[in-house]
């Protein structure tokens, strides 16, 4: 079986994974998973995918994020191994369609308006 390529996003953060069978390692950025997140949460969270499909230690992960904080880069990944866990078996796909990790999330931060103090924010009003 040859590397398979996907991409997750999530906010601003773009993960691209490179999914490989192996022993289970993750590699974020060139770190280790622990190292790159500190947050068990975090860590739980990219891991997500693989208990739902209990395909825990059977796959190597490198990924490459950029963009946006932690929660947004950890969620990126999570969908990405989600995809590339359905290109490797698509009976995968209804156990995490219903956890909601198929899902691309495309809620961003809205942007600043000119005359504004924020995107909905107004001035402060005088009346005099």
């Amino acid at each position: 079986m040859e590397i398979i390529n996907t991409i997750g996003r999530r906010k601003t953060s773009i993960a691209r994974l490179y999914t490989q069978p192996g022993k289970g390692e993750i590699k974020v950025n060139g770190k280790d998973l622990n190292d790159y997140f500190k947050s068990e949460i975090l860590q739980t969270t990219v891991r997500q995918a693989f208990t739902i499909s209990k395909t825990d230690g059977q796959y190597d992960v490198s990924v490459n994020v950029e963009g946006g904080g932690s929660k947004g880069q950890a969620e990126a990944i999570r969908l990405g191994i989600s995809r590339a866990l359905v290109i490797i078996n698509a009976e995968f796909k209804p156990a995490l369609r219903k956890e909601g990790l198929m899902t691309r999330d495309s809620r961003m931060v809205e942007r600043k308006k000119p005359g504004r103090a924020k995107a909905r924010k107004k001035f402060q009003f005088s009346k005099r």
